[in-house]
């Protein structure tokens, strides 16, 4: 047999090892809960959502407020946010005719951090998220 070379990300021969294929599908989650948690990443993947999430996670904003700090109109921060909200990233607390948006919890904030630290993102605040997410 005359062996085929091969790029370096896959194999030279073909094997399945059944074992570890029953293993990874059976933890595999169910389609419905990849389906959402793609679409959370896909939030994260666009860089004005992304800009939005981190300066909430300096401290909860308006819209008004959003608009000032990323220097974009009203209108585009509020469908922005309303995707956020969807997806449970964002939530809101209203004082009187104010409309208060801040991350939804400490999953959203480990979620940041740990984003910054792996492409090596120096962001305020975010490494002590991670330290204590470590000591846990």
């Amino acid at each position: 047999m005359i062996p085929i070379l091969a790029p370096a990300d896959s194999c030279d021969i073909t094997h399945v090892h059944p074992e570890g294929v029953r293993r990874a599908r059976a933890a595999l989650p169910a389609m419905n809960a990849i389906t959402r948690l793609a679409a959370m990443f896909g939030a994260f993947g666009d860089p004005t959502r992304l800009r939005m999430l981190t300066a909430l996670a300096v401290e909860p904003l308006c819209v008004c407020d959003l608009a000032a700090v990323l220097g974009m109109k009203q209108p585009a921060i509020s469908h922005q946010l309303r995707l956020l909200r969807t997806l449970g990233l964002v939530e809101t607390q209203r004082d009187g005719k104010l409309i208060w948006y801040s991350l939804a919890d400490d999953h959203v904030r480990t979620l940041l951090a740990v984003g910054a630290e792996h492409v090596g993102c120096l962001m305020p605040g975010m490494s002590e998220i991670i330290d204590r997410e470590a000591s846990a």
